[in-house]
């Protein structure tokens, strides 16, 4: 039987996969997807940011009605295990998958389900559940098939107490306490999820502070509460021996610090998923991490293979994974297209409260010699998170003291990942548009949280006025 033919092959049906599939089918290619698993989505729908996402909003629920004295007499009768939060998040996976698959059909991209793996430059082998091949050909392919977690040899994995970020996702029961080594934003998240279920959370960070890419102000924030919450957050420790028992797991750090609880949770680096794909075969380089390599326009060093999303490495984010695959789209398309990825994107970090963040930090600032002064608005003022109960948080402006220019917005807070983009907007306006007069001098509805941009930006102009 003879392949079957295609102008693109995108491997991979993730956020970097759909935005690659869509923009291609757009420009009137003939393309397919390859899907090693059952469903389209990806990790982000089924491993990482959906999942994660829906625990974290059905913990921040469960948090509103402890603390809400409506309630009060009620407390006692809820009572939330971590399978009811798995179930609820299953729900909005699906829904998900459904929409996701309809885009496909409507579109007229075909979806193979398969592992794929290169027998040639512009041959692909699907191997499919069954056992069955298909042989596919195409003039140009995009890899997009993100990125597992780490596991360290000499972590027995396959111990039921030990888990990583997507094990965690099959635990059946709620733990009395839990190890989370790597405090990264995977396991800031998963910190607050379980410690907010009365789970007894030990956070082991490698590092000197949580999320050191983050502006200082924002990460103590954050340590703060995190402790308060209590989470036990341990720096600067480095792991010796994962020691799995029958009652629990022990974490021997190098320091001689020991931690013993129920379970053990890695979530310490993430590796690209390019193995057995035949891609060093076909002269694709591959880093130690397991990652493509990639230049500037996601082309490999077959330049008629692209490569987007986490299996590029940094960073790592559903958002700018999509936009990656719809650069990589329009660069197959036309050659040369007329609009760049942005430079400055926003991050977000579903902790609880949650972060967000887009521009440059205090200490980038500082090191540039930018002359830069600040505005912050403390949650607890502003009318809209007193009617919430969400007044713990900020808003913080960063901006230059001459031109007045918005250098950097960090938010920290209920609903932070939302608020961000108000200023994100006015940040991308050219020239003189770009101003802390914006939200100074403007009329915001009255009460809401994006009223917190009017309070900070007076509360900056004090400052050099």
């Amino acid at each position: 039987m003879s392949a079957k033919q295609y102008d693109v092959v995108v491997i991979g049906s993730g956020p970097g996969g759909e935005g690659a599939a869509m923009k291609l089918v757009k420009a009137g290619k003939q393309v397919a997807i390859v899907e090693a698993f059952d469903k389209v989505g990806g990790g982000c729908t089924h491993w990482g940011t959906i999942p994660s996402k829906a625990l974290r909003h059905n913990i921040q629920m469960l948090r509103d009605f402890r603390r809400n004295p409506l309630f009060q007499h009620t407390h006692d009768q809820i009572q939330v295990e971590y399978s009811d939060l798995l179930q609820a998040a299953g729900k909005v996976i699906n829904e998900q998958v459904r929409s996701r698959l309809r885009h496909y059909a409507r579109n007229r991209v075909e979806v193979i389900h398969g592992r794929a793996r290169f027998s040639g430059p512009n041959q692909v082998e699907v191997v499919q559940a069954g056992g069955g091949t298909e042989e596919i050909e195409a003039q140009q392919f995009v890899i997009a098939t993100g990125s597992r977690p780490y596991h360290p040899a000499d972590v027995d994995f396959s111990h039921p107490r030990i888990l990583d970020s997507d094990a965690v996702l099959r635990l059946d029961r709620t733990p009395d306490s839990i190890t989370i080594y790597g405090a990264g934003v995977i396991g800031c998240e998963y910190a607050s999820i379980f410690c907010n279920l009365d789970v007894k959370v030990n956070l082991v960070n490698t590092r000197d502070r949580l999320l050191s890419f983050l502006d200082d102000e924002i990460t103590d924030a954050l340590s703060y509460h995190m402790r308060n919450q209590g989470t036990v957050i341990r720096h600067d420790e480095e792991y010796e021996q994962v020691e799995a028992q029958d009652d629990g797991v022990v974490l021997h750090c190098k320091s001689g610090k020991k931690f013993k609880t129920d379970v053990l949770l890695w979530a310490n680096g993430r590796s690209g998923n390019t193995e057995a794909m035949g891609l060093e075969d076909i002269g694709v380089s591959i880093n130690h991490r397991g990652q493509v390599e990639v230049d500037k326009t996601y082309a490999t060093s077959q330049p008629h293979i692209y490569a987007v999303g986490d299996v590029v490495g940094p960073p790592a984010l559903a958002s700018a994974s999509y936009d990656q695959g719809r650069f990589v789209g329009a660069q197959i398309a036309t050659g040369d297209p007329d609009w760049q990825l942005i430079d400055e994107f926003p991050t977000g970090i579903y902790t609880l409260p949650e972060i967000s963040s887009v521009g440059r930090t205090e200490r980038e600032l500082t090191a540039q010699k930018i002359p830069y002064e600040v505005g912050h608005a403390t949650f607890r003022t502003i009318a809209r998170a007193q009617i919430t109960g969400h007044d713990v948080g900020m808003l913080k402006l960063l901006f230059h003291r001459e031109t007045l220019e918005i250098l950097g917005i960090h938010c920290f807070g209920e609903g932070a990942s939302e608020i961000v983009h108000i200023g994100q907007a006015i940040m991308a306006q050219p020239g003189d548009a770009n101003s802390l007069l914006y939200f100074a001098e403007n009329t915001f509805n009255y009460p809401t949280m994006a009223e917190a941009y009017r309070v900070a930006a007076l509360n900056g102009l004090n400052r050099i006025f």
